[in-house]
């Protein structure tokens, strides 16, 4: 709610400011052009993110996503000791982490959700709650397909030249995350 009030606050001294300055008219381009842009962006991404959502579900069909819960069991049960008498909680943390592995935060999104039902006790968060938060905000990506669709969507013509950044910043985003959120779950202990 108060986010909507700074971001209309933000538009309107914009707009002010553009007319003030007699710029209204390039004001007015500038909108419709973003907004096209807008547009041509959502459509050119539509297209991996149906396709990774479709592998998602997928994997979970073809039990994949069963197998990846095995593999990851060792780290999900060090993160997340939950997981060890809920292996649904399991399945779906392990197929979060996959999808953020590739870049897809949006296909991440609904197996992030029931995760993180999962790990709900009543109206407070709890600290392996907080840590698939932190994990989900600052996820490891191997592959960053959504990155890359926009990069190319926009005319690049190597998307995938900026792996070594990602793979640099994603890995220490997540290591410095879930390192703050353990120390500060110790901290403040009820």
């Amino acid at each position: 709610m108060v986010m909507s009030w700074i971001w209309t606050g933000i538009v309107l001294a914009s707009i002010l400011c553009s007319f003030a300055s007699g710029s209204g008219a390039a004001l007015a381009r500038a909108a419709l052009q973003g907004a096209q842009a807008g547009v041509t962006v959502a459509v050119s991404m539509a297209g991996a993110i149906c396709l990774w959502t479709g592998v998602g579900r997928l994997m979970e069909a073809t039990g994949v996503a069963d197998g990846l819960s095995r593999l990851m069991r060792p780290l999900l049960h060090r993160l997340f000791p939950s997981t060890k008498k809920n292996p649904a909680l399991a399945r779906d943390l392990s197929a979060n982490i996959c999808a953020n592995f590739l870049g897809l935060g949006n296909a991440a999104t609904p197996m992030g959700i029931r995760a993180a039902q999962r790990l709900k006790q009543g109206d407070a968060a709890t600290d392996e709650l907080c840590r698939l938060i932190v994990l989900n905000t600052a996820s490891i990506q191997l592959i960053p397909a959504n990155v890359a669709a926009i990069r190319s969507s926009l005319g690049c013509a190597t998307p995938f030249d900026i792996l070594p950044a990602v793979w640099i910043t994603s890995l220490l985003s997540a290591g410095l995350g879930v390192t703050a959120a353990w120390l500060l779950g110790k901290v403040w202990r009820r």
